[in-house]
């Protein structure tokens, strides 16, 4: 399988909802599935209709098509409608984690050796659930405060057994 195109990948495609899973998404037609590897297991930088570019990654949805999510928060700002049809660009996403650490996060892993060791032995999918917690508030000292208290929390964590509710301080689901 070739790898993700350095030069983005431009076609138009249509916003379609799943609602089992209440989600809008972008259908990628299997031609451009093909053009990106033919893998699922990528993650991208996306734009809609030259919007500003975002981090996602690459779903199956059968048929050798896949579909990128779309929230409401990113169709608002554009007007964008389920059914639309819109010009879609794609490319590699490059960045060590498949998106943009937030600055106190990042410093916080240079300063934390445990802390940067036990973040670096997450999956993948783990890492960005931190990094995109704590990039979920416009504060620098709520980024910050929600840095120190995740990689705080997974410090304490017996390796391999990280959740995200005991990353959060939260106790088990079976407490409630």
């Amino acid at each position: 399988m070739k790898p993700a195109p350095d030069a983005p990948l431009c076609f138009h495609t249509l916003i379609h909802r799943l609602e089992k899973l209440k989600l809008n998404y972008l259908e990628i037609p299997a031609a451009v599935v093909q053009q990106l590897g033919g893998t699922f297991n990528i993650r991208l930088q996306c734009s809609v209709n030259g919007a500003e570019a975002f981090a996602c990654g690459l779903v199956a949805l059968g048929e050798g098509r896949g579909y990128i999510t779309l929230s409401s928060k990113r169709m608002k700002p554009q007007g964008l409608q389920l059914g639309q049809q819109v010009a879609v660009r794609l490319w590699a996403d490059t960045s060590e984690f498949g998106m943009e650490v937030p600055e106190e996060l990042a410093e916080l892993l240079r300063q934390d050796e445990e802390g940067d060791r036990r973040f670096r032995l997450l999956p993948p999918g783990k890492q960005r659930y931190i990094i995109y917690h704590v990039s979920g508030v416009k504060s620098s000292q709520k980024r910050l405060d929600r840095a120190l208290l995740l990689i705080n929390n997974l410090k304490q964590l017996p390796p391999g057994k990280e959740d995200f509710r005991a990353m959060l301080g939260l106790p088990p689901r079976e407490a409630l």
